[in-house]
């Protein structure tokens, strides 16, 4: 998983990228909100809290979309799409983030 902390780590997220390697993310922090101008692929976003508590998800996220803000998120794991779905992900559920 890769870190994205700052300005222009966020800004570039994943554009240009041409897919994501399965089990491959990124976390992006802080942020509550994410764009997919100019990604290839469909994401899976996960919102999470300080306290790494899911507090939104979006699933299958396609290329040139735009997420509204979420106020009580503090970051965004951006996943392959069909993640939330395969693990059955919630809001309120606490990930454990690992190196």
């Amino acid at each position: 998983m890769r870190l994205a902390n700052t300005f222009l780590t966020r800004l570039r997220g994943l554009m240009f990228t041409s897919r994501l390697a399965p089990g491959a993310g990124l976390l992006l922090r802080p942020c509550q909100g994410i764009h997919t101008f100019w990604m290839f692929f469909p994401i899976d976003a996960i919102f999470l809290d300080r306290e790494l508590r899911i507090v939104r998800l979006v699933e299958n996220l396609r290329p040139f979309r735009l997420t509204s803000p979420h106020t009580a998120a503090s970051s965004v794991l951006e996943l392959e799409s069909g993640t939330i779905s395969r693990f059955r992900l919630n809001p309120g559920d606490q990930l454990e983030i690992g190196n």
